[in-house]
C-alpha cells in the first residue's frame, strides 16, 4: 500500500514506522510522517501533512489540511483545517474550511462552519458553531446533565472568553461576545 501511494505522489518520510489500511485514499502531494496511523476508510485530500504520532480512523480530511500528532475518528474536515498538536474529535465531527483546532482540544459531535477557531484546551460537545467564531483557551460547553446530552449552538462570529462554562442547552446570538471566566447558562442575544 506504502509503495502503490509513493508511485502516485504520496511522500511517506519513514515507511517502516508508517501504517496505512487498504481501503484508505490519500491524494497527491501529501505528506506523512512517522508513526501515522491510517485505519478503516479513510479519504485524505491532497497537498495535506499529516504529522507524526497521527492516528486517523473512518475519516476524511479536506485538501490542504495539516494534522499533527492528533486522533480523528469518524470526522469530516473540510479544505485547509488546522488540527492539532493533541486534538482528540470524536465521531460525528464536521468541520468546514479554514477552521482551526488546536493543541489539547476534544471534540464531540460538533459541526463547526468555516473560519472558526477553537485554538487550545477547549472541550466542544454536541454543538453547532457558526463562521468566524472564536472560543478562548479552556472554555467548555456543558453538554450533559447528568441524564441527558443537550445541544449548545454559536451563532456566526461570536467571541468566547478564555475559561468559559457553556451551559447547555444555550445560543449564543450574532456577533455575541462573552467575557472571559464566564458561565452561561441562558441564551445570549445577537
Amino acid at each position: 500500500k506504502l509503495h502503490a501511494l509513493m508511485t502516485a505522489g504520496v511522500s511517506v518520510i519513514d515507511p517502516a514506522h508508517t501504517y496505512i489500511e487498504t481501503d484508505c485514499q490519500v491524494g497527491v502531494d501529501t505528506v506523512i510522517e512517522p508513526g501515522v496511523f491510517l485505519r478503516g476508510r479513510c479519504q485524505i485530500g491532497a497537498n495535506c501533512l499529516l504529522g507524526p504520532d497521527s492516528d486517523i480512523r473512518d475519516s476524511i480530511v479536506g485538501d490542504g489540511s495539516r494534522v499533527q500528532r492528533s486522533v480523528l475518528d469518524g470526522v469530516q474536515t473540510g479544505p485547509c483545517c488546522e488540527i492539532g498538536p493533541f486534538s482528540y474529535m470524536r465521531p460525528g465531527c464536521i468541520i468546514g474550511e479554514k477552521v482551526k483546532v488546536g493543541g489539547f482540544v476534544e471534540m464531540k459531535k460538533a459541526l463547526v462552519d468555516d473560519g472558526s477557531k477553537i485554538p487550545h484546551l477547549s472541550y466542544v460537545g454536541d454543538a453547532e458553531i457558526g463562521k468566524g467564531v472564536n472560543i478562548g483557551c479552556g472554555t467548555i460547553t456543558c453538554n450533559y446533565n447528568g441524564y441527558t446530552k443537550e445541544k449548545t449552538i454559536i451563532e456566526d462570529n461570536v467571541f468566547v472568553g478564555s475559561n468559559s462554562n457553556l451551559i447547555a442547552p444555550v445560543r449564543l446570538g450574532e456577533n455575541a461576545y462573552i467575557g472571559a471566566g464566564s458561565t452561561i447558562s441562558r441564551d445570549v442575544p445577537a
